[in-house]
């Protein structure tokens, strides 16, 4: 009789240890439960700017639904510079629909894990006033770290910390609000476009990067570092300042649709071009997208519809000639 209850002391301890080893095991599956990425930013002390901003926003909601999401999350100390550089005392002196279309350029559809992003140009949800159809583009740049529209000089971002998981998506903390990129910012961000950002600043040219950088639309037609050393090579000559002054403006002037934002999509076989230098190329679509100039020097059109928030880029593999 005795040893009957002792077996059943023994039996009624495993099952109370049972019960509770299973009510832990509850708790902690509940506890690892991945938040949205609306719900971390609420929790997270260091983005209390970012949480209030997607409620100014009206996009807490959307971040907190089932969709999946990629988003470049800003930190207090990034937004504080940010409304410091714009001339904002606070973040409820930015217009709302502004800062709702700055926050939608921190968003890319989908969950891009840090370890599938590349050196290239990606869409974000965000849009400028040029397109109506078309949203911005990023270009990231993977060769050190994870940089962001060519970092916090050029109005871009680093990545801090990569792959916080969310349950709708994956977070990337940046160090910089990302603004909304013109033409000027997008040519500046990409490398392959360091010739042309050299050849616009060169001191004797007009104030281009300024032009550039205003309401717009333009469209661009940008040659590569590569385009840039075919010229040189063509026209006999050790390097860019060795470029006449006039020859030079002309030139760029050449790459420039002003007033109009030409996506690929709108280009058609044989379509005349009026530059704002004033002279005409032409496009042809049979066969591969190309541009004939005034000197019927053909060069192909190797990447197309890279928006920016006042015009969009399209780049080309030779510099074009009035």
């Amino acid at each position: 009789m005795k040893a009957i209850t002792n077996f059943s002391k023994l039996f009624l301890m495993f099952s109370l240890a049972v019960t509770v080893a299973s009510c832990s095991s509850d708790d902690d599956t509940a506890t690892e439960q991945p938040m949205t990425i609306a719900q971390i930013a609420m929790d997270n002390p260091d983005f209390s700017s970012l949480a209030a901003a997607l409620d100014r926003a009206d996009l807490s909601t959307t971040l907190d639904s089932d969709g999946s999401f990629t988003v470049f999350a800003p930190t207090n100390a990034a937004f504080s510079a940010f409304l410091q550089a714009n001339g904002f005392a606070n973040l409820e002196a930015v217009p709302v629909a502004t800062l709702r279309e700055v926050l939608l350029n921190h968003v890319m559809s989908g969950q891009n894990l840090s370890s599938g992003l590349s050196t290239g140009y990606v869409k974000t949800m965000g849009k400028g006033s040029a397109s109506a159809t078309n949203t911005l583009s990023m270009f990231i740049n993977t060769s050190s770290g994870v940089l962001l529209n060519g970092g916090v000089n050029n109005g871009g971002a680093m990545v801090t910390t990569a792959d916080v998981m969310a349950s709708n998506g994956v977070i990337h903390i940046v160090n910089g609000v990302i603004g909304l990129p013109t033409v000027v910012n997008h040519a500046i961000a990409n490398p392959d476009f360091a010739t042309l950002v050299s050849a616009l600043t060169r001191a004797d040219q007009p104030d281009f990067a300024g032009i550039l950088s205003g309401t717009g639309p333009f469209t661009v037609f940008a040659p590569t570092n590569n385009a840039f050393g075919s010229l040189l090579t063509e026209l006999s000559l050790s390097g860019l300042d060795q470029v006449p002054q006039a020859t030079l403006e002309s030139a760029l002037k050449y790459h420039v649709v002003a007033g109009a934002n030409v996506l690929s999509s709108s280009l058609t076989n044989n379509m005349v071009v009026t530059t704002f230098e004033g002279s005409n190329f032409t496009v042809m679509t049979a066969g591969g997208a190309s541009i004939t100039d005034a000197n019927s020097r053909i060069s192909n059109i190797i990447a197309v519809d890279v928006q920016a928030s006042n015009g969009v880029v399209h780049a080309i593999d030779k510099v074009l000639l009035p």
